[in-house]
């Protein structure tokens, strides 16, 4: 039975996975963002013009900051693979794959809405003697931004709904409970440095399980970029759990560089996570590697 409920698990992680994957390519070509990349290596190099490869590389110095702006104009893909340790009296580990497809509409010549959907795929080892593991989909969060296409007092900003669904496939992956709230974000971007927070506040109110969801999400962050197309940057990803009276404050520190697949640009990221504070029982300390998949215009 639990190998049959393994394999019924897997399954709907790999149609889950491609129907996002697919949607997002309808909507890539709907919004007609499938026009042929200016970034590759042989538009950089092939003419011997200092006026091209100047403007090569303001484009890719543009994609860069975009990479960093939750709500910019450009569908991206980012796979997120996060691995957390010292979890319980077992000193267990948890996997965590966050495919978080974001995907630009624009309403009108002032204004863009932004979706960001973030989809975990988690593998939970036995926390304690009789736990056994646990794997499947988590919750899924989805937060719609409404942004003006231009900052405001130099200030990018977007705002609007946050909405979780109840799609864990094991009740220790997710709440059991309808969610929503709340989102908003506001950073700024000068001389290569981005810096800003992103925040969202989730309540539950409808489901089948007794786990109450009141919890507020902060993430302030600070990134430098380099000429290279490197980022180093620094932020927390912090939770305050209403219900439990209960901080979690993962600090992260992550090195990001931008290059390409032949014409595909790609931004590549490397972290390492420490719990600053945490509930009895959480992780201590985690590691990540995220690629993310950019479709400029």
């Amino acid at each position: 039975m639990k190998c049959e409920n393994s394999m019924k698990s897997k399954l709907l992680i790999i149609t889950i996975a491609c129907a996002m994957v697919a949607s997002t390519a309808r909507s890539q070509d709907h919004l007609r963002f499938h026009q042929a990349l200016t970034l590759s290596a042989a538009d950089e190099s092939s003419s011997g013009a200092g006026g091209s490869g100047d403007e090569a590389a303001a484009h890719q110095a543009e994609l860069v900051k975009k990479s960093l702006n939750p709500v910019a104009d450009i569908i991206a893909v980012p796979i997120q693979n996060n691995w957390d340790f010292g979890i319980g009296p077992a000193d267990a580990m948890k996997y965590t794959a966050n495919i978080q497809p974001v995907i630009p509409f624009s309403l009108s010549k002032d204004w863009n809405l932004i979706t960001r959907t973030i989809l975990p795929l988690i593998y939970q080892e036995s926390r304690f003697a009789g736990d056994g593991s646990h794997s499947g989909l988590g919750d899924v969060l989805q937060s719609f931004f409404l942004s003006p296409k231009e900052p405001v007092g130099g200030w990018i900003l977007g705002g609007g709904p946050a909405l979780l669904y109840p799609t864990a496939t094991d009740s220790v992956l997710g709440a059991g409970n309808w969610g929503a709230g709340p989102t908003i974000v506001a950073l700024r971007q000068e001389k290569g440095f981005t810096y800003g927070v992103l925040a969202n506040q989730i309540w539950s109110y409808a489901g089948w399980s007794e786990k109450e969801v009141n919890a507020t999400f902060l993430q302030p962050f600070f990134s430098y970029s380099t000429k290279t197309y490197t980022t180093f940057t620094v932020n927390t990803e912090t939770t305050y759990d209403w219900a439990g009276h209960q901080w979690t404050v993962p600090v992260n520190f992550m090195l990001n560089q931008m290059l390409k697949v032949g014409k595909q640009p790609i931004s590549l990221q490397l972290g390492y996570r420490y719990y600053a504070e945490g509930p009895s029982g959480g992780p201590e300390w985690g590691l990540r590697f995220a690629v993310t998949f950019l479709f400029p215009k």
